[in-house]
């Protein structure tokens, strides 16, 4: 039986209760834009930062509680984030450093968490993310500090060490790789070109389908897409914001091997956040070269009752500890039991560094 097409007068008069709605929504929007301007006066007048990551956060648990669908709670988060962003641009816009060029997974971290209502700072490497933010030249940076797979970024955790920035917030990315080309399918592939944690984590995929092809690791996935648009025969692994930006043609889609695999953002600026009602604290610490140091500087969090969400060492290129360790608690820095576990904790430490507490991504 064929199809019945609908009647053209109910569409029509969907659409005209469509037209109606969205003029609702409209009027809206622009109230809640003239509340955030005069939210922006006061700030001014404190001398408050624009971007408070622990409200924004709240905003969304509460309408992901509030949610009745047929919207899911992602696709409501996706809308508001935009919504916030150009509220947030009437204050002013803030210029936010990423790992560049267009089109990395960075820049896509960058637009989950700000929106498109910001000027994105490309930089060519992770110090000069944290130099851009550390001389105000930038007011927020976004840098990986982990990946699901292949572990740590030891780059970030090394200038972490150093810094007097803050981590503000973060964001768990899921990570989709794809292969793009010019998609002339007369040129053969000769090359794979992306960064070298995106060529480990496809690895297996690319053994199986381009098997003694060379693989040229670069500065980042944007670059890969970035040659593989100019330079015949180049293949890039990259995601679909940078696929969309230089025009290419995907060859294959999904192609990491761990199809679970993320990657953690810190965001990084210059004043902490507040409690959000979920929250992350970050800190580093050292302790003697000695039988149970390490063992003992768990204590106080177990005392606490602290929960502990990540242990990471690096070895040390200075002073006379061996390693520094990277440790991640939930609960904010303002939480009792946190308070109370991390003074204990750094009465046994040879160094300790708070990094921020921030809303759990």
């Amino acid at each position: 039986m064929a199809k019945q097409e609908p009647k053209q007068a109910e569409l029509e008069a969907l659409r005209a209760r469509i037209d109606e709605i969205d003029l609702e929504i409209l009027a809206a929007l622009n109230r809640r834009a003239r509340i955030a301007q005069d939210v922006g006066a006061t700030k001014e007048r404190s001398n408050a930062a624009v971007f408070r990551p622990e409200r924004e956060a709240q905003v969304l648990a509460r309408l992901a509680e509030h949610n009745q669908g047929p919207l899911s709670d992602d696709g409501v988060a996706h809308i508001y984030r935009e919504i916030m962003s150009a509220c947030r641009a009437l204050e002013r816009t803030l210029v936010v450093a990423y790992l560049g060029p267009r089109g990395t997974f960075s820049e896509q971290a960058l637009r989950t968490q700000f929106g498109q209502s910001v000027e994105a700072s490309a930089c060519a490497s992770i110090e000069e993310i944290f130099r851009k933010v550390e001389t105000s030249a930038a007011d927020y940076g976004v840098v990986p500090v982990e990946n699901s797979s292949e572990g740590v970024v030891g780059q970030s955790l090394d200038l972490l060490l150093a810094t007097n920035l803050v981590i503000t917030a973060e964001i768990g990315l899921k990570i989709e790789h794809h292969l793009w080309s010019k998609g002339d399918a007369a040129l053969p592939i000769t090359r794979i070109c992306a960064h070298s944690q995106a060529l480990a984590q496809c690895a297996r995929w690319l053994n199986s389908h381009y098997p003694g092809i060379e693989r040229v690791a670069v500065s980042s996935n944007g670059e890969a897409a970035r040659l593989a648009a100019s330079e015949p025969g180049v293949a890039a692994v990259a995601g679909e914001i940078a696929g969309s930006y230089y025009g290419l043609q995907a060859l294959a889609h999904h192609i990491q091997d761990d199809v679970h695999n993320m990657t953690r953002f810190a965001i990084l600026g210059r004043e902490e956040s507040a409690p959000s009602g979920r929250d992350h604290t970050s800190l580093i610490v050292s302790v003697p070269n000695q039988p149970g140091a390490v063992y003992d500087i768990l204590g106080p969090l177990k005392h606490h009752g602290v929960s502990m969400t990540r242990f990471e060492s690096r070895p040390a290129r200075m002073g006379v500890w061996s390693y520094y360790f990277y440790i991640d608690v939930a609960g904010h820095r303002s939480d009792p039991s946190v308070a109370a576990a991390l003074h204990e904790l750094q009465s046994m430490t040879g160094f300790y560094k708070l990094l921020g507490s921030y809303p759990v991504s």
